[in-house]
């Protein structure tokens, strides 16, 4: 494999009149300038990935209207639907471990990977997780599998040539050649995920998500993702999971985890622009200005607090919030980080040690068994967990809904609301739902938030 960083000095330096009369190929692979020992090295590795998931279908027309579906919705209830997908895969581990994206894999009922030699493999999802639009699975009875090394995608530089392997289309595999045409792209939502992206203009079509982005040393730096398209086909920007990332989800798959686990910051903010640099005497705008700082947060045990601008994690520069929350999870849960921050006009490091959102105080889950227009409904103290598992502020506080069912599915409520009264009763507790679900009443006023918004729902029975 190293013979080919010759043969791609060569191709740039023939590009030069004046150098290329002084470079003579020195290998047959030189001459040809081909892609084809890294293709062969890694191809094996790419495999299809064909799922089946049951979706439930709607057959009435008001389905989508706020107001008609609960008149008619019982008259057309929905149906399920079988449907199929592919995608790509790499396979990480011999023993037959594979990362897809999420949004391939993670909602199917049954997944059947087929490899290069044409060998097939049923497999179940081990570790997925939506955000980061990653999933890992196992192959059922596999064993030594060819698997791609991994890269430091840190180590990746604009410009560095790239392989895209996939199964665009479903046509078989195939692969386009490009570069890293962008680095730390923040994309929030590409795909289904959201963080740093790799951008190539290597060809990335419907069917190549999935697969493997990968050096000319056969090293994966990436998983393939998304593309921007006004076609659906490919225009030359696609985008790619770092690697980095993808190590995360696989340590913590062979640490046994379930759930991924990402680190907590505890804070919030937003990119330092010009307006703000100005006020805050720099000379140019860096770094993440924090609006707010949890108490428990890691960063406020450091001494940081709320008007700090946080410069690096880890060495390594942060400008956007997705930058800063991207480094702190590829470091992963326990790993202690220098942070280089700004506090007073002074550049101060600091040593912090990531943890989990803490599970406390207790969450006190509980669920309303009661005759009652609230039964079915789950509700929990909002912790910092909790929080981070429902996507809720980080001032968030007072009790949330985590689930809903029987009759409380049909009032209104949704998981992630945040209670804030029943019947004029305030709610402060779990148990305070439970209380007021024994209430006898013939009209309901709940109060809640839900995404930001107060509403208030209204209802008899």
């Amino acid at each position: 494999m190293p013979r080919l960083i010759p043969a791609c000095l060569a191709l740039l330096l023939l590009a030069s009149p004046s150098l290329a009369e002084s470079v003579v190929p020195q290998s047959q692979t030189q001459i040809e300038l081909s892609f084809a020992p890294a293709v062969k090295a890694t191809a094996p590795a790419v495999v299809n990935i064909y799922t089946t998931r049951v979706v439930e279908q709607q057959q009435s027309p008001f389905a989508d209207d706020p107001l008609f579906s609960q008149l008619f919705g019982d008259l057309a209830p929905s149906t399920p639907r079988v449907q199929h997908a592919l995608g790509s895969g790499v396979i990480v581990s011999p023993d037959g471990l594979v990362i897809s994206n999420f949004h391939v894999v993670g909602d199917a009922s049954e997944i059947r990977v087929v490899l290069n030699d044409r060998r097939e493999f049923d497999a179940d999802v081990v570790l997925a997780d939506r955000d980061s639009d990653l999933a890992v699975m196992k192959l059922k009875g596999a064993a030594d599998l060819p698997a791609l090394p991994i890269r430091n995608s840190d180590e990746l530089e604009v410009g560095d040539l790239v392989l895209a392997i996939g199964d665009p289309f479903g046509v078989g595999q195939t692969v386009s050649s490009g570069i890293v045409s962008g680095l730390a792209r923040p994309m929030p939502r590409v795909g289904g995920g959201h963080g740093l992206f790799i951008q190539t203009d290597a060809a990335i079509n419907p069917g190549n998500s999935g697969g493997a982005l990968v050096d000319l040393q056969g090293r994966l730096v990436g998983i393939n993702t998304a593309i921007l398209s006004r076609t659906g086909g490919s225009l030359g920007i696609g985008f790619a999971i770092p690697s980095n990332l993808v190590q995360r989800f696989i340590d913590q798959t062979k640490a046994g985890m379930t759930r991924f686990q990402r680190p907590w910051a505890g804070v919030s903010g937003q990119a330092v622009d010009a307006s703000m640099a100005e006020a805050m005497g720099l000379d140019r705008p860096e770094g993440v200005a924090l609006n707010s700082v949890h108490a428990d947060s890691p960063l406020a045990g450091a001494g940081l607090a709320a008007g700090d601008v946080v410069l690096s994690v880890d060495g390594v520069a942060v400008n956007s919030p997705e930058e800063m929350l991207f480094r702190l999870t590829t470091a992963g849960v326990g790993a202690t980080v220098p942070l280089s921050y700004l506090h007073g006009g002074k550049q101060k490091t600091v040593s912090i040690t990531l943890i989990a959102p803490p599970d406390s105080p207790a969450r006190d889950a509980r669920t309303i068994t009661v005759d009652s227009p609230l039964r079915g409904l789950s509700v929990a103290r909002i912790n910092p967990a909790v929080a981070e598992e429902l996507d809720l502020p980080l001032d968030a506080e007072g009790v949330v809904v985590l689930s809903v069912d029987d009759f409380a599915a049909q009032v209104g409520l949704q998981p992630g609301d945040i209670l804030k009264s029943i019947n004029d009763q305030d709610i402060t507790a779990p148990a305070d739902v439970e209380a007021a679900a024994a209430e006898q009443a013939r009209r309901w006023q709940i109060s809640l938030v839900r995404q930001g918004q107060m509403l208030n729902l209204r209802f008899r029975v």
